[in-house]
């Protein structure tokens, strides 16, 4: 009888050996919240975000953006694959209230319940309800220093690096917030017409107007169309801004109706301090 219970116990050594054996170290990794090469693994909202967490982290972090290039945060869902990716994160970074986010973030937190989730846009001030607040290069400092302290927060042991990227990247948005200044600075007409509200902020920060296509979420009917093209020409407006989440036509007929240009910016680019400059760079172009 005890010959069997330890040729039994043997076995069942042998097999659990078997059975963990075939856990990749990748698969350690990543189950611990780590790339394969020890990067943490990271998940954000938008691709602005993006630079954000890799300016900080640099090659400690690898960065997943759940709402992918062309995609609107206001309809966008994410896929099963994303979902389950997210069981392997250390790390949710919020660009908090986007309708993305109110609608999918219980989902997401069930996923894995041990995952640090940290809102960045807490202790701003909303204007509304509108969640662009990543457009103003002021309140994304804000923003950059929720996700330094909440990778300090996980990873303390590197804290010394993150500190130092973070105090460098502070540099570099207020360096952009100054220049972006400058290049509007001598705008005379200071009042934009854009097809989706998305530069409140922006627009604060620098002393400009922006006339909204849409309202509330909500396609433009044929007489919105005939007031906005007269308020576009009593205001010398000759530039119709539209985004690439957004269907462009209601731009493209206010345009014509004046005999001006539709012009596409950004608020969701990957390379968040380049785009800000390209979009200021467009405003100071075409705002005569």
């Amino acid at each position: 009888m005890r010959t069997k219970l330890v040729v039994f116990l043997f076995l069942a050594a042998l097999i659990c050996g078997l059975i963990c054996g075939c856990i990749s170290p990748e698969e350690r990794s990543r189950e611990q919240g780590q790339e394969p090469d020890g990067q943490i693994q990271i998940i954000v909202s938008i691709l602005p975000q993006k630079e954000f967490v890799e300016q900080i982290g640099g090659r400690k972090v690898a960065v997943t953006v759940m709402i992918p290039p062309g995609a609107s945060p206001a309809i966008y869902e994410p896929s099963p694959g994303q979902l389950q990716g997210v069981s392997r994160a250390k790390l949710y970074v919020q660009i908090g209230h986007i309708p993305f986010e109110n609608e999918w973030m219980e989902n997401i937190e069930s996923a894995n319940r041990g995952m640090k989730v940290v809102d960045s846009s807490e202790g701003i001030e909303i204007i509304g309800n509108d969640p662009h607040t990543w457009l103003s290069p002021a309140l994304a400092r804000t923003q950059v220093e929720h996700i330094s302290d909440a990778l300090i927060e996980i990873d303390p042991g590197n804290s010394e690096y993150y500190a130092r990227n973070t105090e460098d990247y502070l540099k570099d948005l207020s360096d952009l917030n100054e220049d972006i200044r400058n290049n509007l600075s001598e705008i005379k007409n200071r009042k934009f017409m854009v097809y989706h509200p998305a530069w409140g902020y922006f627009a604060r920060d620098y002393q400009l107007e922006q006339v909204p296509i849409e309202i509330e979420g909500k396609e433009p009917s044929a007489s919105d169309l005939v007031r906005l093209a007269d308020t576009a020409r009593a205001n010398n407006i000759t530039t119709v801004f539209t985004s690439p989440q957004f269907n462009s036509e209601s731009a493209e007929v206010i345009a014509d109706e004046i005999g001006g240009t539709v012009v596409f910016i950004d608020p969701l680019a990957k390379d968040y301090t380049a785009n800000m400059r390209a979009v200021s760079a467009a405003f100071a172009r075409y705002l005569t």
